[in-house]
């Protein structure tokens, strides 16, 4: 699969430009995150060419960086390279993937894998490295940089409302090995404690669980009636029906009833990093 209008380039060339004015002025990774808002792994995400910079990051950084508007005179070309790069992901997936851009509400029940919006690079490059029949080495590059590039709504503002309901199970399974595992549960408890991120965890120990129809998602898009999202092999399915979708809703809200609460949640996870 071809890289659209050479965007994975471009966000390379960009990032390149980041670091450089970066190291010019002396800071570190985490320096120059603490000055813009965003973490140590976000900024080095951005600098490989893996994370998209926000317009605000654009301006922070050409300001901290006396960049002499070399970043900020990169939004237009930014935006539209994100509008290009939405074709990097499987055919079946675009929909949804357009939607999740301008969504201002997601809620996600995963019961196989750690969301995608969750993933860490080093997960999501693992997760693609084993797909059956195997995937040629460029198509999992480009796959991973589409994942990270979704992963930008996190960060953006105003910022949509987020909230995960995710089976323990799935915090068990140690895909990619038990470093990648570890650094994925680390990222986990990172983003559940920024402020409107939800993440709660389903125990194997509840004898009632609404959630045994299988994984869906949520999501609101600015504007526009709440949808549903479920996937399988190879495709995924949007669900517009009103009535589904309420079923749906209703069946998310008893899900996060049945779950540990989001403090909870993380104290569990912080427990399975202590034992690893």
């Amino acid at each position: 699969m071809e890289d659209p209008e050479g965007t994975t380039d471009f966000f390379r060339a960009l990032g390149k430009q980041i670091k450089l004015l970066r190291e010019r002025s002396g800071l570190t990774q985490k320096e120059l995150g603490e000055q813009v808002g965003y973490t140590e792994a976000l900024i080095g995400s951005v600098e490989r060419g893996r994370r998209t910079p926000q317009p605000e990051f654009l301006d922070s950084a050409d300001k901290l960086l006396d960049a002499g508007g070399l970043l900020s005179i990169a939004k237009d070309d930014v935006a539209s390279a994100k509008a290009k790069a939405r074709v990097r992901h499987p055919a079946w997936f675009r929909d949804f993937a357009g939607l999740e851009a301008e969504a201002v509400e997601i809620h996600d029940y995963s019961t196989l894998d750690i969301p995608g919006l969750l993933q860490t690079e080093a997960r999501a490059r693992a997760l693609y490295g084993m797909r059956q029949p195997l995937q040629a080495e460029d198509v999992i590059e480009q796959r991973v940089a589409a994942r990270m590039a979704r992963q930008e709504i996190l960060t953006c503002w105003p910022r949509a409302m987020f909230s995960w309901v995710i089976d323990e199970s799935v915090l068990m399974r140690p895909l990619g090995g038990w470093d990648v595992h570890r650094g994925q549960l680390r990222n986990l408890l990172t983003v559940g404690q920024m402020r409107g991120m939800s993440i709660q965890v389903m125990p194997l120990d509840r004898t009632e669980h609404a959630g045994m129809g299988g994984p869906f998602i949520l999501l609101t898009p600015k504007g526009r009636a709440q949808v549903g999202y479920v996937e399988g092999q190879q495709t995924g399915r949007l669900v517009t029906d009103m009535e589904d979708v309420r079923i749906m809703a209703a069946r998310y809200g008893t899900l996060r009833a049945q779950a540990l609460a989001p403090q909870e949640s993380l104290t569990l996870i912080e427990k399975m990093l202590g034992e690893r």
